[in-house]
């Protein structure tokens, strides 16, 4: 008998939610466990339904799926997440993967092709769809430190106006902790000013995740 693999939906889209829904339940080895709207509610729902893969949209309404993805992981680490996304850039991508997605699927994928991302995620590899994969060819000028994960989020609630004694609330870290992280993203991405962080942010996709500005 087959192991059966239970799969959270996540994507603020009802009939997107909906059309992946019905072509994973024609597999006999995979069982829906859910389909959530947004971020806040697979971090509130993901303990008790217990999903083994979660498919996270990126875009969505209150919290993203970056942010969604690195709580969840942080709670149950035996989760594996697919991000299922639009976009194709490298900055989104690479953010994704940092954050501890282990694929990206894009969604105009053919529906088998979501199935085989969930099996392989399942048997501890990484999954990128072609055309992600295709984006995430090394640059010439790729030669800039990356950004961890939590800087990542950081990064995220600076750009969004934030002092760092409300980043320090809402991540419920100590406000000495997020100066420490805000002068290495500075250091790393080359950039003295608050304002030229959130520029960073609004042109490299890291904005888009949470519905800022839209």
């Amino acid at each position: 008998m087959t192991d059966t693999t239970r799969v959270l939906i996540v994507d603020d889209h009802p009939m997107v939610a909906e059309g992946i829904q019905s072509i994973l339940e024609s597999y006999d080895d995979i069982q829906v466990v859910g389909t959530l709207g947004n971020g806040q509610e697979a971090i509130e729902q993901a303990p008790d339904l217990r999903p083994d893969v979660i498919l996270m949209d990126l875009n969505m309404p209150g919290m993203g799926g970056l942010s969604a993805t690195e709580i969840i992981l942080e709670r149950l680490p035996q989760t594996r997440i697919l991000i299922l996304s639009m976009h194709d850039s490298p900055e989104y991508i690479s953010t994704a993967l940092s954050h501890g997605a282990k694929g990206y699927i894009l969604k105009d994928v053919p529906t088998d092709e979501i199935k085989q991302a969930i099996d392989a995620v399942m048997r501890g590899e990484r999954y990128l769809c072609t055309g992600a994969s295709g984006s995430l060819e090394p640059k010439g000028d790729s030669t800039r430190e990356a950004l961890t994960g939590r800087e990542q989020t950081i990064l995220l609630e600076l750009a969004q106006g934030k002092s760092n004694k409300e980043v320090a609330q809402t991540l419920d870290i100590s406000v000495r902790t997020v100066e420490t992280h805000r002068k290495n993203i500075k250091r790393k991405l080359g950039i003295s000013s608050t304002a030229g962080l959130t520029r960073y942010a609004l042109e490299h996709g890291v904005l888009q995740g949470t519905g800022v500005g839209y």
